[in-house]
């Protein structure tokens, strides 16, 4: 079996009591432009292993890394949601941060559900994405990675969306209607913006989506569906970094990486999966 980091993990670092678990899950099923986010969770774990141990001055592997089993993604997509929220679930209930790799945005509602299960208390989640992700549908499926943030939302998680520059009326009306605090990209890569206050009442408890197509095509091309004008790679890094100061981190997922054969991609995705495991420890 792969292993994230498995170059300069030591024995001691990637057992089962590691602090950080990696749930691979190659899914692909409701892409809707360009296709390959199946492969990413391989290619980020293979670019993983050029990492180094540190990532400014944390040393995430320190706490170690545990890589579990791909989740197997046939069958009905609420099936396959329910294994992957038992796996973070389970993650949760043992003191661990459950880190998701995809795979397509859609795997979030399983993974946040799993997360929301074990804490039994309210979740906020701040979300790096091109796409609000709030259509109560697309193309006809509910779990559709258009969809997945509507359905968090429908079960009481707080948004906080940061780079979004691509959305339909429906999720302006759904923004409102779910009280979604919101950055989006033309005002923060304008103004030059690495930091945002969140709302003195959003949850303590915070899990992070990161879609790599919050970032700008230039920085992130390998992605299904990238849209020009979007954050910098610190500047994405920074806005998390910055949301979650004073709270929590209790998981995350880095996702929609469709991995086209330039591994300096791969390599932006699992630097980004290590600085995120840097702030969860801050």
């Amino acid at each position: 079996m792969s292993v994230f980091l498995d170059s300069e993990l030591t024995e001691a670092e990637r057992g089962e009591d590691a602090r950080f678990r990696v749930i691979p899950v190659p899914l692909e099923r409701t892409v809707s432009y360009g296709a390959g986010t199946a492969k990413g969770p391989a290619a980020i774990i293979e670019a993983s292993n050029e990492l180094e141990r540190l990532v400014g001055s944390a040393e995430p592997c320190a706490d170690g890394i545990y890589t579990e089993a791909p989740i197997d993604c046939d069958g009905p997509l609420p099936e396959v949601m329910e294994r992957l929220a038992k796996r973070t679930e389970a993650a949760v209930k043992a003191g661990r941060v459950p880190v998701t790799l995809g795979g397509e945005h859609s795997l979030s509602y399983g993974a946040v559900s799993g997360v929301a299960r074990a804490l039994g208390q309210p979740v906020g989640l701040v979300q790096i994405d091109a796409h609000a992700d709030l259509r109560i549908a697309y193309q006809g499926e509910k779990h559709s990675h258009a969809s997945v943030m509507h359905l968090l939302a429908e079960d009481g998680v707080r948004l906080a969306q940061f780079g979004v520059r691509a959305l339909c009326q429906q999720e302006v009306d759904s923004r409102a209607r779910n009280g979604v605090f919101f950055a989006d990209a033309e005002e923060l890569v304008t103004g030059n913006i690495h930091a945002v206050d969140l709302p003195e009442d959003f949850p303590e408890l915070v899990y992070v989506s990161f879609d790599v197509d919050g970032l700008d095509p230039s920085l992130m091309p390998a992605t299904g569906t990238p849209v020009p004008g979007g954050l910098g790679y610190y500047q994405a890094l920074h806005l998390v970094e910055h949301a979650l100061k004073g709270r929590r981190c209790v998981g995350f997922d880095v996702v929609e990486l469709a991995p086209d054969g330039n591994t300096a991609w791969d390599f932006t995705t699992a630097q980004i999966v290590y600085r995120l495991m840097a702030a969860c420890q801050a």
